[in-house]
């Protein structure tokens, strides 16, 4: 698959739509939260483009942890499917769905 990271998680979202996915990830050094539902990235700490061809969570990121989550997602009251996932552990789930 030549889908970046980013690309095929939000993939992920569009094919199971009651889950949200928060992405921790370290972009340039920095760490950040990143919010997946339903095709679309934002991130939780610093400005989101408004050009949706701008990555949110680009190639050169690295993947901390993923939590999948019930939507709607609640930040007070998160409803977590799993908690803590590597790429390594997530990629099947991707797979599964066909992205």
């Amino acid at each position: 698959m030549n889908n970046s990271i980013g690309q095929r998680l939000e993939q992920y979202t569009i094919k199971r739509p009651s889950e949200v996915l928060l992405v921790a990830a370290e972009i340039s050094g920095e760490s950040d939260i990143i919010l997946i539902f339903k095709g679309f990235s934002s991130s939780l700490m610093r400005p989101t483009a408004f050009d949706p061809d701008v990555p949110v969570l680009p190639a050169s990121a690295r993947i901390v942890s993923i939590d999948r989550v019930k939507s709607p997602y609640n930040p007070d009251a998160p409803r977590y499917i799993q908690q803590g996932l590597t790429w390594e552990t997530m990629e099947p789930l991707l797979v599964e769905v066909g992205v």
